[in-house]
């Protein structure tokens, strides 16, 4: 008869599966979707919902996620706000083309601005899907909007 283990970590810790940051952006989803059938035909006020998630965060993560919402406003209009995961995402036809993860929410380095893989942003073979924010330049702004323009294009 044999026995299984567990999985360690390189750091030699039980590995349990997913993290608790994890599970709870998992739960976040699950209410989401429940919010969302809920709504069912009448749409509820989603960019609400994204505004009040961004007020609950903490500086930085709260004041970049401010600014990158109004810059996804003004440079991609045609994209929706809406919560993915608990964290603010901008949708076309209800699906997502780019996300802000705050650092906080997995207690990272930084926050990241990421793009699905319905965004226009294919390049050769290869090409970056998610970008490093510790803080919004005029530099990083725009090349943020040129991404957006590509992403919806």
């Amino acid at each position: 008869m044999s026995t299984t283990t567990k999985p360690t970590t390189a750091k030699g810790q039980k590995y349990d599966g997913f993290t608790g940051e994890e599970r709870d952006a998992m739960k976040e989803r699950a209410k989401e979707l429940k919010a969302s059938t809920r709504r069912g035909a009448a749409k509820g006020d989603t960019e609400s919902e994204v505004l009040a998630k961004i007020a609950e965060m903490a500086e930085p993560d709260r004041v970049i996620a401010e600014r990158l919402h109004a810059l996804i406003k003004a440079g991609a209009p045609t994209l929706t706000a809406k919560l993915w995961y608990g964290m603010p995402a901008y949708a076309r036809n209800g699906k997502i083309i780019c996300f802000f993860q705050p650092a906080a929410k997995f207690k990272a380095r930084y926050a990241t601005l990421g793009f699905s893989d319905e965004a226009n942003l294919d390049e050769g073979a290869m090409w970056p899907a998610s970008y490093a924010l510790t803080e919004l330049t005029a530099d990083a702004e725009a090349m943020i909007v040129a991404l957006l323009r590509r992403a919806v294009s």
